[in-house]
């Protein structure tokens, strides 16, 4: 993708989500309901939390407490997850490409001092200080990129930013039937499994678990080398 190509994709990732925040930002990002309580939309993320973090503790964790280590998230929307994982973990780091979103996140993290938003470019990590994090978790968001640039330039980033060894957890959309327009900042770019294998192994990953090939919501369990 050419430079000005590039930016005209990561001005409407940030366009559209900070209209769709304006409009209705939870059922956006969570579409379950148009009408979300404060209650009703933070338990949704505790129990993504419940479903996707607590059941995985050994491969996420590796040992270690969960107080004491540093996570960072992509694409955390209104904080429905960050929200959960603040709870859980020592401290967390995350982003999202919309200003609006962003700034729901914060309100929603007011009585967590642990967990700091940033607003980022839609590609890069430039904006979280430091590295050294030891997961790194990503639920419904890549599946909204039309870029396969972009999805790999982020797994880069995460590259950059994890420990070695370290997990980053994430989904990608696999369904290969789904987008419909590669300007489209709903139904974003499909991943094959050989796909996304090759990704892991391009970004320095080793991708060795996957669940969900074919499907809207393909896990991918990359490990840093």
């Amino acid at each position: 993708m050419d430079p000005s190509s590039l930016d005209r994709t990561l001005d409407k990732m940030r366009r559209d989500w900070d209209e769709r925040a304006r409009e209705n930002a939870r059922f956006y990002v969570n579409t379950e309901r148009t009408d979300w309580t404060d209650q009703e939309f933070f338990a949704s993320g505790e129990r993504t939390v419940a479903e996707e973090i607590l059941t995985d503790m050994t491969n996420i964790c590796q040992g270690k407490d969960p107080k004491q280590m540093k996570i960072l998230e992509i694409g955390c929307g209104a904080g429905r997850v960050t929200r959960a994982l603040a709870g859980l973990f020592g401290e967390v780091h995350a982003v999202d490409v919309s200003g609006e979103m962003v700034a729901l996140a914060q309100e929603a993290l007011r009585d967590r001092p642990n967990a700091r938003v940033y607003q980022n470019n839609g590609m890069d990590l430039s904006i979280v200080p430091g590295g050294g994090f030891d997961f790194a978790f990503s639920t419904i968001v890549f599946q909204h990129i039309p870029s396969r640039e972009v999805i790999e330039n982020y797994v880069r980033e995460v590259h950059r930013l994890l420990r070695p060894g370290a997990l980053f957890k994430f989904q990608v959309q696999g369904d290969p039937t789904l987008q419909t327009d590669s300007d489209d900042t709903w139904l974003g770019i499909p991943f094959s499994d050989e796909q996304a294998v090759a990704m892991a192994g391009a970004c320095g990953f080793e991708p060795r678990y996957r669940h969900g090939a074919g499907d809207q919501y393909f896990w991918l369990w990359y490990f840093k080398k």
